[in-house]
C-alpha cells in the first residue's frame, strides 16, 4: 500500500474511534444532564402532556390541568382561589421552575416519582399516573387569615400544637399562580411580580425572618424559668429601671415609662412588655443560656422543612453583654420567621412539647394509596418542663386579658399571648414590625398563631403587635376552634 495511502486510513480510522469515543460519552455519561436541561424543552413537553396530580386542601383539590389550544405543550396547570392559597401552593410553571408544594413534589405530581411506577409501567417504559398532595391546611382558618390581613404587607402561620399540623399559611400581598402557568402570558406576569416593590412572590411565612421584637421575651423567660434563675413567673426579678446597657452609656428604657417594670416579675414584665426585666434577664443567663432555649424552640435550624425549607431563624453568637442584652428583647441581630413564632407558642400551649409542624398530612397514588403518611411521622421535642409551660401560659394569659394583648380577646376561649413591636431601620427610622404570637383553647380543641405585620396604612404612632397584629390573631383563633 502507498505510503501517503496507509498514513490517510490510519488518520481516519482515528477520527472514526473519536468519533466512537465521543457518541458513548455523550450517550451514557452527558446523556442525563442534557437531559435535565432547564433548557430542553423535551421536559416540558413531557411534563405537560398529561394533568398533572392535584395539591389537595379538605379534601378537595385547589389545583387542575387545562388544555392548551395554542402550543406544543398540552396542559397547563391551574388554580382555584390562587392569590389565597399561594403561599401553600406556589407554582407549576411551563416557563419557570415550580416552588413551595409543586416544586417539592414536583415527581409525584407529574408521574415521574419511582414509586408511583407499576410493572407495567417498568416494561412498557411509561410515565406513571400522577400522584396527589393531601395539605394539612384548614380553608376557614387559612381565609380567615388571609381577610384579616387584607391590604397589609405581613403574613400569619396557625398551628395545631397538639398533632403539628399547619392549617394556615398566609403571605401577602399575595399573587396568583394561574398568571406563570401559561408560557405565553408568563413572561409580562414575571416581570411585574419581580419588579413589585412589595414583592408578592416572597413567602414572608416561612420565608422572611424579621427581629421578631417582645414576642422573643417569651424565649427568654423560658430560658430564666428552665435555668432556676427564677423559680416562678411571680418572683420579683433583679431589674433596674431604667437599665443602662452593660459596658456603655446607651439607657434602655420601656415604652409605657409610667408601667410598673422595676425589679418586675416575669408575669408584670410580660403583661407591661418590660425591656428592662429581659434585656437584664438575658446578661444574667449569658448568650449560650438564651441560645440553647432558642434552639430547642427550632432557632437555627437549618434544615427545617415543613416540607418547604423554611428560612433558618437565627439567634446570633459571639456578642458582649450589651448585644446580648439586645438580644433579650429580640432585637440586635436575632430574627425569626412567623412559622418560628407560631412554633414558639405551639411548644408552650402543648405543655412544654413541640411536635414537628408539617402542612402535608399524606401523599398519594393515582389510586389514593397512601405514598407517606407525614401525620403518623411528626416527631416530638420536649422543650420545657411541663411546670414551666403552664406557668408561661398563665403569664401569657394576664398579658391578653389584662396587658398589652387585649385586642385578641375572645369570649368563651381561654386565650394567650404576647405583643411586639419591632425596630425597623438605622435608629428605627423605618416603620416599625407588629408581632403577635398566641395559643387559644376552646372546647378540647387548640391553635396556636403568629402574626407579622410588616407594614400597614396605620400612622407610625399607632403601629403596634396589639394595634394591628393581634385583631389577625384573633381571627384566626376563632376560625380554628369554631
Amino acid at each position: 500500500m502507498n505510503k501517503t495511502i496507509r498514513r490517510a486510513s490510519v488518520f481516519a480510522l482515528l477520527l472514526v474511534l473519536a468519533l466512537l469515543v465521543r457518541a458513548t460519552w455523550v450517550q451514557f455519561y452527558e446523556g442525563r444532564a442534557l437531559a435535565d436541561d432547564t433548557d430542553n424543552r423535551r421536559n416540558a413537553i413531557e411534563t405537560y402532556a398529561e394533568p398533572l396530580g392535584n395539591i389537595i386542601v379538605a379534601g378537595k383539590a385547589i389545583t387542575g390541568s387545562a388544555v392548551t389550544t395554542d402550543s406544543d405543550l398540552k396542559y397547563r396547570r391551574t388554580y382555584t382561589d390562587g392569590e389565597l392559597y399561594a403561599a401553600v401552593t406556589g407554582y407549576a410553571s411551563q416557563s419557570y421552575a415550580p416552588t413551595q408544594l409543586e416544586g417539592v413534589y414536583a415527581d409525584l405530581l407529574n408521574g415521574t416519582d419511582s414509586r408511583l411506577r407499576t410493572v407495567m409501567d417498568t416494561v412498557t417504559d411509561q410515565r406513571a399516573d400522577p400522584g396527589d398532595v393531601v395539605t394539612t391546611i384548614d380553608p376557614d382558618v387559612q381565609k380567615a387569615a388571609y381577610d384579616a390581613l387584607g391590604d397589609t404587607k405581613g403574613a400569619a402561620v396557625a398551628i395545631d400544637p397538639a398533632t403539628g399540623r399547619i392549617l394556615a399559611v398566609v403571605s401577602t400581598p399575595s399573587y396568583d399562580p394561574s398568571s406563570l402557568t401559561d408560557a405565553n402570558t408568563a413572561g409580562t406576569a414575571w416581570k411585574k411580580l419581580t419588579t413589585d416593590a412589595d414583592k408578592p412572590l416572597v413567602n414572608r411565612a416561612l420565608r422572611q425572618p424579621l427581629p421578631p421584637g417582645s414576642t422573643f421575651k417569651l424565649v427568654v423567660a423560658a430560658a430564666a424559668l428552665e435555668d432556676g434563675l427564677y423559680a416562678s413567673v411571680d418572683e420579683r426579678t433583679d431589674s433596674p429601671d431604667p437599665y443602662t446597657l452593660p459596658g456603655t452609656r446607651t439607657v434602655l428604657r420601656n415604652e409605657n415609662t409610667s408601667a410598673p417594670c422595676e425589679n418586675a416579675s416575669i408575669r408584670v414584665a410580660l403583661q407591661y412588655s418590660c425591656n428592662n426585666v429581659f434585656a437584664r434577664m438575658a446578661v444574667q443567663l449569658g448568650q449560650d443560656k438564651v441560645r440553647a432555649m432558642a434552639e430547642r424552640f427550632g432557632f437555627d435550624d437549618e434544615t427545617q422543612d415543613v416540607p418547604v425549607r423554611a428560612y433558618t431563624s437565627v439567634y446570633p453568637s459571639d456578642m458582649d453583654e450589651s448585644s446580648t442584652a439586645l438580644t433579650g428583647i429580640g432585637q440586635y441581630d436575632v430574627t425569626a420567621t412567623p412559622l418560628q413564632m407560631a412554633m414558639v407558642s405551639a411548644a408552650i400551649a402543648n405543655d412544654g412539647k413541640l411536635v414537628s409542624p408539617h402542612m402535608v398530612s399524606q401523599i398519594t397514588d393515582s389510586n389514593g394509596d397512601v405514598l407517606t403518611d407525614y401525620d403518623e411521622e411528626a416527631g416530638t421535642t420536649r422543650v420545657v418542663s411541663s411546670g414551666t409551660a403552664e406557668q408561661l401560659r398563665s403569664a401569657m394569659r394576664t398579658v391578653v386579658e389584662k396587658g398589652t394583648g387585649t385586642n385578641a380577646l375572645i369570649d368563651g376561649v381561654t386565650v394567650g399571648g404576647k405583643t411586639g413591636t419591632a425596630q425597623h431601620g438605622e435608629n428605627n427610622s423605618k416603620t416599625p414590625y407588629a408581632w403577635f404570637t398566641s395559643y387559644g383553647e376552646a372546647d378540647g380543641k387548640e391553635v396556636a398563631v403568629a402574626v407579622v405585620v410588616e407594614q400597614s396604612d396605620a400612622a407610625r404612632s399607632e403601629v403596634s403587635g396589639n394595634g394591628l397584629a393581634a385583631p389577625v390573631a384573633k381571627a384566626v383563633m376563632k376560625a380554628a376552634l369554631r
